[in-house]
C-alpha cells in the first residue's frame, strides 16, 4: 500500500522498512564495500565456497567480534546465509525438538518462524518494567523454563534490539550475567547473542563481550554475526555463527555439528560475499575506509534518533530508552487500530503486540516531526 500510494504522488512515510535509507529515500551504501566486491577474482567467486566458509573469513569474523585474547582463542565459526542463517544454525544444534528457546516478549518475528519451522517453541519474558529492562522477569522465566525442560537456550538481541532499539547499560549487563550465573547452578544454559546492529550501538554498549568472560567455562556463548547492517549489504546474505566453548574437544564437536548443518541447508554460502567481506575485515586500508564511511551513516541515524526523542517527548509518546539503532517501539494497547489511523496520514509503521515498530532507519530526518505527530494522533484515536 505504501509503495502504491507513493507511486501515485502521495507524500508517504514508509517507516515499516528495515533497511537504512539516506535522506533522499535511497538505500544507503558504502563505496568501499562495493569496490571490494568488484575486486574479487571472478574465478574464485564463481567456485564453490568451503562448506563452513573460507578459513580467513571465519577467523576474521571472530577477530571482529572479540578482538584478540581469550574469547577469540576459544571460538570457532562457520559461514551462514546472513544473520538469519546463524540463528537457524544455533537453534537446530542447541535446542532439542519440542523444547522452547527463551527470549523477550518484544523480539524479531523470524525467531518464532525459525522455531516453528524446526519443531521448536518460543517462551518469552516481559522485557520492560517502567520502561527499563525487567531483570526480575528475565530471571523468573528463565528458572521456570529450566526447571521444566532441564536446560535453556537464551536468545538476546543487543545492542540496538529489534524492534525496540533498546541497549542494555552497564548495570543491566551486570545483572543479566549474575542471573545467568545463578541459573547455571541449577541447569545448563546456552546463550545466543544476535548482534546484527552492534556497529550502530550507543557509546559503550558495543563492548558486551567482556561481561561473559567469567561464564565461558560454564556456558557456551554463541554469536549471530551479520554483514547486512555492518556493511549495508542486505542482499549479499553473508553471516556467521560463532561458538565460544571452553573445552577443546567439545569445541571441535560443536564445529563439526555446525558444519554438518550448513551442508544440510544451504550447502555453502555466497562465495563472492565471503571473499569480499573477509577482505574488508582484514585489509587495514579498506577497514579504515569502511569505518569512516559507516561513521557518516551512524551520524545520520544519530541525528534522526535525537530528532525523534525531542519530538516524541513533546508529543507524550511512551517508549523505552532509545539511544541508537534502526528501530524504536512506541507502546499502545491498540496497535492494529493505531497503525490504521496512521495510514490515513500516509504514515506506515508495523503493529506488533502492545506497540508500533517504527523504522527510523527508513525515515528522513525532515519527516520525523510529521511521523511523531501522526503516531500521537493514531494512538490517541485508537484508545
Amino acid at each position: 500500500e505504501a509503495v502504491a500510494r507513493a507511486s501515485r504522488g502521495e507524500a508517504v512515510i514508509d517507516a515499516s522498512l528495515g533497511t537504512l535509507l539516506d535522506d533522499d529515500g535511497q538505500v544507503a551504501v558504502m563505496p568501499t564495500v562495493f569496490q571490494a566486491f568488484r575486486d574479487v577474482d571472478p574465478r574464485r567467486a564463481a567456485a564453490y565456497a568451503p562448506i563452513a566458509g573460507d578459513e580467513h573469513f571465519r577467523s576474521a569474523v571472530i577477530a571482529d567480534t572479540f578482538g584478540g585474547g581469550d574469547l577469540a582463542d576459544r571460538s570457532v565459526s562457520v559461514a551462514t546465509a546472513g544473520g538469519t542463517g546463524a540463528i537457524f544454525g544455533a537453534v537446530v544444534n542447541f535446542v532439542e525438538q519440542g523444547q522452547a528457546l527463551y527470549t523477550s516478549d518484544f523480539h524479531w518475528g523470524p525467531y518464532r518462524t525459525i522455531a516453528d519451522h524446526t519443531q521448536r517453541r518460543v517462551r518469552t519474558f516481559r522485557m520492560f518494567q517502567a520502561g527499563r529492562f525487567d531483570v526480575e522477569a528475565f530471571e523468573e522465566g528463565l528458572i521456570a523454563l529450566g526447571d521444566e525442560q532441564g536446560s535453556v537456550f537464551v536468545l538476546l538481541n543487543f545492542p540496538c534490539q529489534n524492534p525496540t532499539g533498546y541497549s542494555l547499560d552497564e548495570n543491566e549487563w551486570t545483572q543479566v550475567t549474575e542471573v545467568l550465573g545463578r541459573a547455571l547452578d541449577r541447569f545448563p544454559v546456552t546463550l545466543l547473542m544476535d548482534v546484527a546492529y552492534a556497529e550502530y550501538a550507543p557509546a559503550g554498549a558495543a563492548d558486551w563481550t567482556r561481561h561473559f568472560e567469567a561464564l565461558i567455562p560454564r556456558m557456551p556463548l554463541l554469536v549471530a554475526w551479520s554483514a547486512s547492517k555492518t556493511y549495508a549489504q542486505y542482499g549479499a546474505r553473508v553471516g556467521a555463527l560463532i561458538a565460544t566453548v571452553h573445552d577443546p574437544d567439545e569445541r571441535q564437536r560443536v564445529l563439526n555439528a555446525m558444519t554438518y548443518s550448513c551442508r544440510g541447508t544451504w550447502s555453502n554460502c555466497n562465495h563472492l560475499g565471503l571473499l569480499a567481506v573477509a577482505d574488508l575485515l582484514e585489509d587495514p586500508t579498506r577497514a579504515q575506509a569502511v569505518v569512516e564511511e559507516r561513521a557518516k551513516l551512524i551520524a545520520s541515524m544519530g541525528e534522526r534518533v535525537d530528532a525523534f526523542n525531542t519530538a516524541a517527548v513533546d508529543a507524550g509518546l511512551i517508549y523505552p530508552r532509545y539511544e541508537a539503532g534502526f528501530f524504536v517501539t512506541v507502546f499502545t494497547d491498540q496497535p492494529e487500530e493505531a497503525a490504521r489511523q496512521c495510514r490515513k496520514d500516509g504514515v506506515f509503521v508495523v503493529p506488533i503486540q502492545g506497540a508500533l515498530r517504527v523504522g527510523l532507519c527508513a525515515t528522513p530526518q525532515s519527516s520525523i516531526q510529521r511521523l511523531v505527530e501522526s503516531l500521537a494522533r493514531g494512538i490517541a484515536a485508537a484508545r
